[in-house]
């Protein structure tokens, strides 16, 4: 009789639950990425700590037998010669020109995407295309068929013999870089237009708002955020470039386009100073993080507000 009773109260009590091992639960989870977060700190974090090490020292392939360590006098050298300003300062120049009208242009684009015609997906595709070219290409490209003195596109069409790159070389760079960034700088904008609700538009419109006085005061406010991701982003990549600098101008004339790692370029293998080359390429990453912070930050308000929605 007791073991009968013993069963029905087996039978009828709560079931206990199982004791959770949060931690364990978490490293489930986080195991299958381990082999790729390995492979990342292999490839990129252990080649930046060797860089470190090199940036200490008094390196020349002139001398290899001579390797002394000098702590951070490279760093003070990179920070205090007038090449390296100059160079700082071309970077700015060429960074903020391409990232701004590629952004004027990119928003342009965006806009006339946004509205519905006939042929809309072959244009978008065909727009898209400047950005899948390699950067090499599409240095050459405009190097010999655009800015050509004797055959280029635009010296045919506008007429005269004008040397566009000895004449006008940062914009020559800087064209090169927006016609292959506008297609980026687009593409994060339409996807901003196209979040916009439809709904407070056409109630703005009702209410008797011109094209004009919606995209100064309702649009340019919503796309605030998706312009701070275009242009931080974009900062992040062209703050890089060096295809088009080394393809066409060569850093000239007179170092008018020599930007940060184009100056890394020649100080390792015209000058081979590599304890300087190594200290100017860890700046230029400290700078470039600074730059991604702030990526990420816009990036996560942006998920926080579609959160909100």
């Amino acid at each position: 009789m007791t073991d009968v009773i013993d069963r029905a109260d087996r039978r009828t009590a709560t079931p206990v639950p199982p004791v959770r091992n949060p931690a364990k639960e978490r490293w489930v989870r986080r195991a299958p990425l381990l082999p790729a977060l390995i492979f990342a700190i292999v490839v990129t974090q252990v080649p930046f700590l060797v860089t470190i090490y090199l940036s200490t020292l008094d390196w020349n392939a002139l001398r290899p037998g001579a390797r002394e360590f000098i702590g951070v006098d490279n760093y003070v050298t990179v920070l205090t010669d007038s090449r390296l300003r100059a160079a700082l300062l071309n970077t700015i120049w060429l960074t903020a020109g391409a990232v701004i009208f590629s952004m004027i242009l990119g928003l342009a684009l965006a806009v006339l995407l946004d509205r519905k015609f006939f042929g809309r997906s072959i244009v978008r595709t065909l727009l898209i295309t400047p950005f899948l070219v390699m950067p090499i290409a599409a240095a050459l490209l405009w190097k010999h068929a655009l800015y050509n003195p004797a055959y280029g596109l635009i010296n045919g069409l506008f007429g005269g013999s004008t040397d566009w790159v000895s004449n006008y070389p940062k914009a020559a760079v800087i064209a090169t870089l927006v016609w292959q960034w506008t297609p980026f700088m687009m593409l994060i904008l339409l996807a901003g237009l196209q979040s916009q609700s439809e709904d407070v538009l056409e109630a703005a419109r009702v209410d008797g708002a011109g094209a004009w006085q919606i995209f100064r005061r309702m649009t340019l406010p919503h796309l605030r955020q998706y312009l701070e991701l275009g242009a931080l982003l974009g900062s992040i990549y062209l703050v890089n470039t060096f295809d088009a600098v080394f393809t066409i101008t060569q850093g000239g004339p007179g170092a008018a386009t020599t930007n940060l790692p184009y100056e890394i370029y020649l100080t390792t293998f015209r000058k081979f100073e590599y304890g300087e080359a190594a200290a100017a390429g860890v700046i230029v990453v400290i700078l470039t993080i600074i730059v991604a912070t702030f990526a990420l930050r816009v990036i996560s308000s942006l998920f926080r507000m579609e959160e909100g929605r």
